[in-house]
């Protein structure tokens, strides 16, 4: 076999067989294939695709590329969840300590923010002292103590899509979805895991825009789940307005212990329960769906879902007292309230937009070697469906930065409409595919 003997295979629309597969990865991670010619590998199978067997094919080199977990150990079910990513997307910092409280092992390996969106291990690390980067002989020790770890990915683990991550970050081939797959297939078979609860995002704020296209890769993830005999449980849920009112990593943690507290039950606390209900279903301690959120809402309001997540905390590093008292945190120097200059009720949320708003706020990084800041971010006092009059509060921004809050109220304007009649608020669950 020769790399461009491959390309032009797959350049010509012509299916990959898994050894050929397994010849290019490894290649690749042993730096036998340059960049430049895995390069125009990844734009021909973003403009061929691949079929299901070639995608379990690849998820399986990747995963193979690295350490697979071996939880044996653990006696129990283990089963974790995937986001597709979104703005206000916290609920990782919810369900992980709801699971692991009804008894089942949750290993979460998370990633950091992309783009518009924020990422678990950033909003972890807002916590002063918590450590995401725990060895895997560490990350064992946490889970058999409390039976949640949530943790990036290590150099152990998948480092084939480390490396073929980064070139497609440059190369204009992220969107392609037999990519996308193996990508978080290869990570989340890596945990050890039996069960996997997919949360797939659709609209201004996702990476999908359109259901379509998520419902696709929904089912490119589930495909490659069940051929490596996993079970899963896919949810399409809206991203057309953030997901609960705050924005911003340790924003995100303030609002996520008020869910564990049972003090907020908005769409945040909705999905938290669907997803968690799901895990509890997958790890065999419910009969049904139904069930399961049964549980996960009893978990929060006997207090055991917010015990846990201290424990989780303590075990990881972090410093308890921000989580028992989050009024003490650090505030930003500057705090504008956005007043509405408009009548009418808020039709349209440009959640992209607001996303690059905590993002131009500090909350996100515009190059991998900016520094965030923790504090930075944006409380939502109005979302869609909401009757606004003229003066009234529609955000508060958070930043060190008054010219970067001068720019964001800006910003922040410009992503709402207005109507005169009340709208239908979207429908946080789109679909349930199992």
């Amino acid at each position: 076999m020769n790399a461009v003997e491959l390309i032009k295979k797959k350049r010509d629309g012509k299916a990959f067989s898994t050894d050929e597969i397994s010849f290019l990865i490894n290649h690749y991670t042993t730096g036998h294939i340059p960049d430049y010619q895995f390069s125009a590998l990844l734009m021909a199978i973003l403009l061929k695709g691949m079929t299901v067997s070639e995608t379990a094919a690849l998820t399986n080199s990747m995963l193979i590329s690295g350490k697979i977990i071996n939880l044996s150990s653990l006696k129990g079910n283990k089963v974790d969840k995937h986001s597709t990513g979104g703005v206000g997307d916290k609920t990782s910092l919810i369900i992980a300590p709801i699971v692991a409280s009804a008894g089942i092992y949750v290993p979460m390996i998370s990633g950091r923010g992309l783009g518009h969106t924020g990422g678990t291990l950033d909003k972890l690390e807002s916590i002063p002292g918590f450590r995401t980067d725990l060895s895997l002989s560490e990350s064992k020790k946490v889970l058999k103590k409390c039976g949640s770890v949530l943790i990036g990915q290590t150099k152990e683990i998948a480092p084939a899509d480390k490396l073929i991550y980064s070139l497609r970050d440059v190369t204009a081939t992220v969107e392609s979805i037999p990519l996308i797959t193996a990508s978080i297939m290869s990570k989340k078979l890596a945990e050890g895991i039996d069960g996997l609860v997919l949360d797939i995002k659709t609209g201004s704020g996702a990476f999908m825009k359109s259901q379509k296209d998520s419902i696709r890769l929904t089912n490119s993830l589930i495909q490659t789940a069940k051929s490596f005999n996993k079970k899963v449980i896919a949810f399409i849920t809206d991203m057309n307005q953030p997901l609960g009112n705050y924005i911003g990593n340790w924003l995100e943690v303030y609002e996520s212990i008020r869910v564990l507290n049972g003090k907020i039950k908005n769409d945040l606390y909705a999905l938290a329960i669907k997803l968690a209900g799901a895990m509890i279903y997958l790890g065999k301690k419910a009969k049904s769906l139904q069930e399961g959120e049964c549980i996960a809402k009893q978990k929060i309001e006997s207090g055991e879902a917010f015990k846990k997540f201290l424990e989780i905390v303590n075990l990881q590093g972090g410093n308890v007292n921000y989580i028992i008292n989050p009024e003490k945190y650090p505030r930003s120097r500057f705090v504008k309230k956005v007043h509405s200059v408009k009548n009418g009720f808020i039709y349209e949320m440009n959640t992209y937009q607001i996303g690059m708003v905590s993002l131009e706020l500090g909350a996100g990084r515009r190059t991998k070697d900016d520094v965030i800041d923790h504090k930075a971010g944006i409380i939502l006092y109005k979302k869609i469906g909401d009757d606004v009059k003229n003066g009234d509060i529609i955000c508060e921004l958070r930043s060190d930065s008054n010219s970067k809050i001068t720019l964001a109220e800006q910003m922040i304007i410009e992503s709402l409409k207005f109507s005169k009649t009340k709208p239908s608020i979207p429908k946080l669950i789109k679909k349930v595919i199992k």
